[in-house]
């Protein structure tokens, strides 16, 4: 009992110091992001964005500023796209939606190159990734309810523009203050709750439990567990473990293409929907979908692999 207990409080002592480290090099990444998008709406260079990409977003039921949100999230991070949420006027369908294509299509320099190191085309990931995006906020944004009965805690401490620029920025600053504080406790929990499941081997044991389902996703049964990797650590704090496991050799090029087209559309559904969920969306529509929709890439390309193979194979007998 004594031993059990120890190791819980080391499971909760241990990761403070890197999940601090951590906290600040996000935060330090997100003010700025949030401080540029709250000058551009204080200069009104937000109308102007928002006319240039609202044809497209239209399609997806959402104004053209929300394109900010989706570019911040395919250039840095899911804290830093939170952070552009919270300096605009969305509504909680609006929100929805952009959480879904956030989540698929996030952090892209980082998380494309940690997948390349496996083998994996950049291009083919982007094309998936990208394309899962707009097609799942195509299907969402006609499933979901109008009123989802959402409502932000950003959007709960946005301030609208005065005109007084001292007065919009001690708004900005009360409610990025705010986001800041919660960034710093949610990464110190999740972390906590990182190494919970490895000091116990809880992952080890997810996956051998999830080695079937998985495969009803098109996902090569000894790739069960890099998907709890890919899942609980996410992309970029699992590179690490997905690299040296793809240089062992366990597994052959084609089942590392699939599994990395599956973990391009739906990873870190631990990390990155809670951070949502924070804000007041739900995580039903933001994980079924994203789930669903990497099961239906993968088997999309094993269907292209087959025909590919059949293909040079009659080519060959002719």
């Amino acid at each position: 009992m004594n031993k059990t207990a120890d190791k819980i409080i080391n499971c909760i002592i241990s990761p403070i110091p890197a999940a601090i480290k951590v906290a600040v090099w996000i935060i330090c990444i997100t003010v700025p992001v949030a401080f540029m998008v709250f000058l551009l709406k204080y200069t009104g260079a937000i109308n102007s964005i928002a006319g240039l990409f609202s044809p497209v977003f239209s399609l997806l039921g959402l104004p053209g500023e929300s394109a900010l949100v989706f570019i911040t999230s395919c250039l840095l991070n899911i804290y830093s796209c939170i952070a552009v949420i919270g300096t605009l006027d969305l509504t909680g369908h609006e929100i929805t939606v952009l959480a879904l294509m956030c989540l698929i299509s996030h952090n892209l320099p980082v998380e494309c190159a940690v997948q390349k190191k496996t083998g994996t085309p950049v291009l083919a990931l982007l094309a998936v990734r990208l394309g899962a995006s707009f097609a799942g906020g195509a299907a969402l944004n006609m499933l979901l309810p109008a009123d989802t009965g959402v409502k932000s805690l950003i959007n709960g401490v946005h301030q609208s523009s005065s005109g007084k620029f001292m007065t919009d920025a001690s708004a900005w600053l009360a409610s990025t203050a705010w986001l800041c504080g919660k960034i710093f406790v949610l990464i110190v929990l999740l972390m906590i709750l990182q190494k919970i499941l490895e000091q116990f081997r809880i992952t080890i044991l997810l996956a051998s439990i999830m080695k079937y389902p998985l495969g009803i996703l098109g996902i090569p049964k000894n790739a069960a567990f890099l998907w709890i990797v890919s899942n609980t650590l996410g992309l970029a704090y699992g590179s690490g473990i997905l690299i040296d496991h793809a240089g062992k050799g366990s597994m052959s090029q084609r089942e590392l293409n699939l599994f990395n087209y599956h973990i391009a559309v739906s990873h870190s559904l631990l990390e990155d929907t809670l951070l949502f969920v924070a804000i007041g969306v739900s995580a039903w529509w933001i994980t079924f979908p994203r789930i669903l929709l990497a099961g239906i890439v993968v088997w999309g390309a094993r269907l292209i692999y087959f025909m590919l193979k059949n293909g040079i194979q009659t080519a060959e007998e002719s």
